[in-house]
């Protein structure tokens, strides 16, 4: 099987990692950085690598859309008629809603678009960061259409979980970027909201610990990426931020009011919570 990886960032030189240590040897990459393209043939993940799509992808049985989310359908209108015969698309895209109806409609009736995305990442961008390990034992989702045929979703889920995933679920457009809102995209609001909350020129970094370095770790954002995802999911993402202020004010007001018994509840409710994950 031709495999074509089209964006060898973080998670496409991850998918790149990860397809060659499960034995696939027909990979193949496109990315606009021609220093990208070069590290990866180095690195021995690809075959071959290219800057342009159309110079290679009519002989892709498989391709992955390692792009970000405002780029997906436009590759797709612009390549509609030069896909293999019966091809896989698929990309790891953290948000659906934005184009997944646009791309159903105009995509031709012998191609085939599994919509997937690995819920695993690294806070930094580029090939230089990439790694498979990341994958391993790591949540994948894919959320179907009505146009997607059952033997070609098996083989997507067949390979996440080759690569090294583990738990691999079916889901709605809709009910992904719902969840996505408060499992993704509400953490780093919150990442970025407590370390620019932080009083400059004062040290912070002599006094942290595990807590603080453990909840602002995915403030090193990519600020070109994560902006097009909150914005592209803006409504189920006010939703979460509007839930989590209703319980920030809850502890906010039983530390105003010294209310030991009512925070102690808010706590054991959490434990609950957060052990029955």
């Amino acid at each position: 099987m031709k495999i074509l990886i089209v964006g060898l960032g973080v998670i496409g030189g991850g998918y790149a990692m990860a397809l060659k240590e499960a034995g696939y040897s027909e990979v193949y990459g496109i990315d606009t950085n021609e220093e990208t393209l070069k590290k990866a043939k180095e690195m021995k993940i690809i075959k071959e690598g290219f800057t342009r799509e159309d110079e290679i992808i009519s002989e892709m049985d498989l391709i992955v859309l390692a792009i970000y989310p405002n780029l997906v359908k436009d590759f797709i209108v612009k390549n509609k008629n030069k896909f293999k015969e019966n091809a896989i698309i698929t990309d790891v895209t953290g948000i659906k809603q934005l184009f997944i109806n646009d791309i159903v409609e105009i995509l031709p009736q012998n191609i085939d678009f599994v919509f997937a995305h690995p819920m695993a990442g690294r806070e930094n961008k580029g090939i230089d960061y990439a790694t498979n390990k990341v994958f391993q034992g790591a949540n994948f989702l894919i959320v179907e259409t009505k146009k997607n045929k059952e033997e070609n979703i098996r083989q997507i889920e067949n390979l996440a979980k080759e690569m090294g995933f583990k738990h691999i679920k079916r889901t709605t457009p809709a009910f992904h970027d719902e969840m996505i809102a408060f499992t993704s995209q509400l953490p780093h609001v919150l990442a970025v909201a407590l370390t620019n909350s932080d009083i400059e020129n004062r040290n912070t970094g002599e006094f942290i610990g595990d807590s603080y370095r453990d909840l602002t770790r995915i403030a090193n954002m990519n600020e070109k990426l994560w902006s097009l995802l909150f914005l592209g999911n803006k409504k189920n993402l006010l939703e979460a931020m509007n839930n989590f202020e209703a319980e920030f004010d809850k502890i906010k007001k039983c530390i105003e009011e010294n209310d030991e018994k009512n925070l102690q509840k808010l706590f054991i409710k959490s434990t609950i919570r957060r052990e029955q994950l």
